[in-house]
């Protein structure tokens, strides 16, 4: 939302506090919304200079507020020379136009800050394509009532027919831009699903960072890439106190201290309201969740409301099928804890500071707890004949090797899996 020459929009953010029980069934107290919605805008590069809230029994169908309070904020608006309204829910297409009508200044909603937000952040090609395939559903949902002209990818000769109205071509200009990027995604999926095959062969438990925006879980991964002894730092993923500071997943080998090695994978941060075509296009992404070992469910305990942010979590992981998958909660950025707070998860949780690096051993050692605790210890005895085994066994596990004239020794923890592959050469399974 910042303008080229780096002068921040002044804004104005509206919200709505439904006061019939029965019609307000969000969790989430109007206040802290409200709270969420500025982070969001200043994320986006805005300057928020008024906050209004109505309460009303029921939304308005045609201004979502009521009129003379859509009339009260245009005038705030424009006393404080803002040039944009920021709504904190998803207004129709109508209600904008309306909106911008009686107000006389822009109006945008909670889905398009987020979507402008994620444009602005997305690097990668893959990254790029989903939010703008997000976009394009938005525009579509909301072609009628739009008052603007919406931006063309395509057009000339050949895209208008006979007394085909602009809105019908509108349509018609989004639906085929749809196509196209479903289409490059496809691709990218495809060349994914090589990678992860790939990737399966090597055997490396695959552990997941999942979590409510800005809850640290970059902060983390680069925290444990350190333990590696070629520790890169230009390995490390952009990691900053904000909203959304990263979207692109990350995917990096970690060693931890038991020399077990695991593959480390970063994904895009949830919040309230997240748009439901975000997830959607987020999905391709967020199935590395699904083929995840283990999932660290980073949860920002310094927030007050962090039980309400880990149930935004869930439901996104619920959506995603992966709720039941084996869960290590990472209650991080105790050192900012200023309230008093009693833990009750069902899983397995250790509290840390990735910042101030307080308990990170206790976190790994949480890691290679849950990941070893399928593995069993054996001995086995390689004939030196069968080498191959030896190799097969070195890409997946660590051990060391004693000799003897016609075989290689060696102990270590392996899966059940294995032990089946295995099995002719295991002469001895430990407790």
């Amino acid at each position: 939302m910042e303008t080229d020459s780096n002068i921040k929009q002044r804004v104005v953010l509206a919200g709505i506090n439904i006061t019939t029980k029965s019609k307000n069934n969000s969790d989430i107290d109007i206040y802290d919304s409200m709270k969420e919605l500025e982070e969001l805008a200043q994320a986006a590069g805005a300057e928020v200079v008024a906050t209004s809230v109505q309460n009303k029994d029921t939304y308005d169908a045609a201004y979502f507020i009521g009129k003379g309070k859509a009339e009260e904020i245009g005038q705030i608006a424009q006393n404080m020379e803002c040039d944009t309204i920021i709504f904190n829910d998803e207004l129709s297409g109508v209600q904008i136009k309306n909106l911008e009508q009686i107000s006389g200044v822009r109006v945008i909603d909670r889905t398009m800050l987020i979507l402008d937000i994620f444009a602005k952040r997305a690097l990668s090609k893959e990254g790029k394509l989903q939010v703008e395939l997000a976009q394009q559903k938005y525009n579509l949902s909301h072609l009628i009532g739009v008052g603007t002209s919406l931006s063309r990818l395509g057009g000339g000769i050949g895209t208008r027919g006979p007394g085909e109205k602009k809105l019908e071509t509108d349509r018609r200009h989004i639906d085929r831009r749809i196509l196209e990027i479903k289409k490059s995604l496809e691709e990218v999926d495809r060349n994914r699903m090589t990678q992860r095959q790939k990737r399966s062969k090597s055997g490396l438990p695959l552990v997941a960072l999942v979590g409510y925006t800005n809850s640290g879980k970059s902060t983390i991964l680069n925290e444990m890439i350190k333990l590696n002894k070629d520790y890169d730092k230009e390995k490390e993923v952009f990691a900053k106190d904000m909203l959304f500071a990263t979207l692109d997943t990350a995917l990096r080998k970690c060693t931890l201290p038991s020399n077990l090695d695991i593959l480390l994978t970063d994904t895009v941060g949830f919040v309230s309201q997240l748009p439901h075509d975000l997830v959607e296009s987020f999905k391709a992404t967020l199935e590395e969740v699904r083929y995840a070992d283990l999932l660290l469910h980073v949860v920002d305990l310094s927030n007050e409301k962090y039980q309400l942010q880990m149930q935004t979590t869930k439901k996104v992981l619920s959506e995603l099928g992966v709720e039941n998958k084996k869960i290590l909660y990472v209650f991080n950025k105790a050192d900012k804890l200023n309230y008093e707070t009693q833990i009750a998860v069902d899983d397995p949780f250790v509290i840390i500071s990735a910042t101030k690096k307080y308990n990170l051993d206790k976190l790994y050692f949480e890691i290679e707890k849950i990941l070893l605790a399928s593995r069993k210890k054996v001995d086995m005895k390689i004939p030196y004949k069968d080498s191959n085994i030896l190799a097969q066994l070195k890409s997946k596990y660590q051990f060391e090797e004693t000799y003897d004239e016609d075989s290689v020794n060696i102990t270590l923890n392996i899966d059940q899996q294995d032990i089946n592959i295995y099995k002719e050469y295991i002469i001895a399974e430990k407790k």
